[in-house]
């Protein structure tokens, strides 16, 4: 396009001061082009500005990612296996990923001074320059088109020579005016379309430099110091890759076998595998009976496990588990409930409780085994997987009686076991019409007066369980009440006898006695001159046994045959207190024979305001009622 300018062969003002028609035309021309000019120059730096705009958002991502790489290492994953490789190679990405950062920043400040701000260099001065022109060239030419008109208006007849002065000064002002802004105004178009090359190859020149310096800088980067780095990489994850495609398909083949099992195997109370009684660790999901109102209560299942020696609970949603209770020397027993099967109930020493229900009887012996281990404080032990199977081994093999002394059958082989107190309904109705006495059918009553006229000396009631009694061969060695014990536990465990029945076992000073709670009927009644051998277990103190003796009339003679038998208990409290109790109650039996041995042995031994030995407080308050006399289980 030629330039635009005026071509005539001398300056006339006459012809300065019209404008032709062609260039008019052609200034109409350089005016589209420049406003389209405007248009593309800006949409161009909209495009530029986008540009630089993402390569800082670059250089902010990539520091970003840098500062998260690091932070894996702070997350202290529980499931970390094999996470020191992860985590060292992720500290070489995160300083590699700095330092591709550093490179990513400096191209986005080369991108902003030499793409970006020429473009806008060029829109602020040279587009506003040629628009600032046109606006005043507009304004001349305004004027200078006013001026005119005023002095075309000039009067033929009386012509008034300062007027028409004037208006010709004025319209000679307007010219010179109008050609000053026309010259500059077309000298700035003339200089756009040179300007507008340059401003249009400057910003890509710039860069494209920037991106090959930006590439330059990262080969360098990646040849010199990444590539051994990138290789052992590329091993590494190769490696865990093949490890992955090993385990998933061995656990395809497992998952495989697992699904190709009979449909039974999802079945609730089907329990095929052997129970292990040397558990001393169980977890799995139980329900647990919790109080909803005054009287009202409801199961809710959670996942309960052992933890030390104690029951831990963690509820659903919970990061970790809390304690329900202590397990050390607690006592564990099924129980029957009206509304659930396979339940079981813990109790502690200081007598909280919590009832659970498991999902089948197999799984509730498993968790009352290990309970029962956990009481007896067997994981304190070095090893305490060989101590809970010697124990039980022990249990086992105490099923065949052993000999202390050479030569002397404690027990005889295969003698029965009676895990229970049978009390006959004419027997029960007997003592309820007596008030809870028991009648000689021969009326001799003096006898009875007697003994509850020596009972007054002494009265100690303990709460106990009976384990089961049986037949013994001697009864003036203490020996036999441990063998007792060993048989009577055995025979419980391998025959999953676990149930109990509390009774009262009161030691007066003329008999022993064992009482329901709740109808406070006599089950059992022996004189203390029948008991000959008592004592406590030496390792589990709350177990404790005596002997009776008896006669036997069946051949006839007239003294009868002597006859022994053991019975075994737990107690709610030491079996030595038991011990000690009926001790004292033979002492007072052999000192009532002499009235000055009576009157020293209650000197020597503190009394009551009524008259009697003071020992220790009664422990069946909380029974006395006859309340909590449901079938228990014996930790032993």
């Amino acid at each position: 396009m030629y330039p635009l300018c005026f071509r005539f062969p001398a300056f006339s003002i006459a012809y300065l001061c019209v404008v032709t028609r062609q260039t008019r035309s052609l200034l109409s021309v350089f005016e589209e082009d420049s406003g389209m000019l405007t248009n593309y120059t800006n949409q161009l730096l909209q495009a530029l500005q986008r540009v630089f705009g993402a390569q800082s958002e670059m250089g902010l991502a990539t520091e970003q990612l840098s500062q998260q790489l690091l932070e894996y290492e702070k997350k202290n994953f529980a499931l970390g296996k094999g996470d020191e490789e992860v985590i060292s190679t992720l500290q070489n990405f995160a300083k590699s990923v700095g330092e591709l950062n550093s490179l990513h920043s400096e191209l986005a400040t080369q991108m902003a001074d030499s793409m970006v701000f020429p473009l806008i260099q060029f829109r602020e001065k040279d587009l506003t320059e040629v628009s600032t022109l046109k606006e005043i060239f507009g304004i001349a030419t305004d004027e200078h088109e006013a001026a005119m008109v005023k002095y075309s208006r000039l009067p033929k007849k009386k012509e008034n020579e300062k007027l028409k002065s004037d208006m010709m000064k004025e319209v000679a002002y307007t010219r010179r005016k109008l050609h000053q802004a026309s010259l500059q105004y077309y000298c700035a178009l003339n200089a756009l379309q040179y300007r507008k090359r340059i401003a249009m190859l400057e910003p890509m020149l710039g860069y494209t430099l920037a991106q090959i310096g930006f590439f330059k800088k990262g080969i360098e980067l990646v040849s010199k110091k990444m590539d051994s780095f990138l290789n052992s990489v590329s091993n590494m994850t190769q490696n865990i890759q093949a490890q992955l495609d090993v385990e998933a398909e061995a656990m395809r083949v497992t998952h495989k076998e697992l699904l190709s099992g009979d449909d039974t195997v999802y079945m609730p109370d089907r329990d095929t595998e052997p129970v292990n009684r040397t558990l001393i660790q169980k977890a799995g999901y139980l329900n647990i009976r919790n109080k909803t109102g005054l009287v009202t209560t409801a199961w809710d299942r959670l996942f309960f496990f052992t933890q030390g020696g104690n029951l831990m609970c963690q509820p659903r949603g919970a990061v970790a588990g809390g304690m329900v209770l202590d397990l050390d020397n607690s006592s564990v027993m099924a129980i029957d409930c009206e509304d659930r099967r396979y339940c079981f109930q813990i109790t502690s020493p200081s007598g909280k409780t919590c009832a659970h229900i498991s999902t089948q009887v197999g799984s509730r012996l498993r968790w009352i085994c290990t309970v029962n281990n956990i009481s007896r404080q067997i994981y304190l032990t070095d090893n305490p997987e060989a101590v809970a199977i010697r124990l039980n081994q022990t249990a086992i093999e105490a099923v065949t009686p052993i000999t202390t002394k050479p030569g002397e059958d404690l027990i005889a082989p295969g003698t029965p076991i009676q895990f229970d107190i049978m009390l006959p309904a004419s027997e029960f109705q007997d003592q309820n019409r007596a008030g809870g006495r028991r009648t000689n059918p021969f009326g001799e009553t003096d006898d009875e007066c007697s003994a509850e006229t020596d009972d007054s000396l002494l009265q100690q009631v303990f709460a106990v369980r009976f384990l089961g009694s049986m037949a013994v061969r001697c009864g003036k060695n203490q020996e036999v009440i441990y063998e007792a014990m060993r048989q009577v536990l055995a025979a419980r465990a391998i025959h999953n006898i676990f149930r109990t029945t509390e009774s009262h076992l009161m030691v007066t000073s003329s008999n022993l006695r064992l009482i329901d709670p709740q109808t406070q009927v006599t089950r059992l009644g022996f004189q203390l001159g029948e008991v000959c051998q008592f004592a406590a277990h030496q390792e589990n103190t709350r177990l404790m046994g005596f002997v009776v003796e008896d006669r036997d009339w069946s051949d006839g003679g007239e003294e009868g045959e002597p006859t022994f038998s053991a019975f075994v208990f737990e107690s709610n409290t030491e079996g030595e207190k038991i011990c000690y109790t009926i001790s004292l109650a033979k002492d007072i039996t052999e000192a009532k024979k002499d009235p000055e041995a009576l009157a020293q042995l209650m000197k020597n031994m503190p009394l009551t305001n009524d008259g009697k030995f003071l020992l220790l407080d009664t422990e069946t308050g909380n029974h006395s009622n006859g309340e909590g006399n449901e079938d228990l289980e014996s930790e032993a």
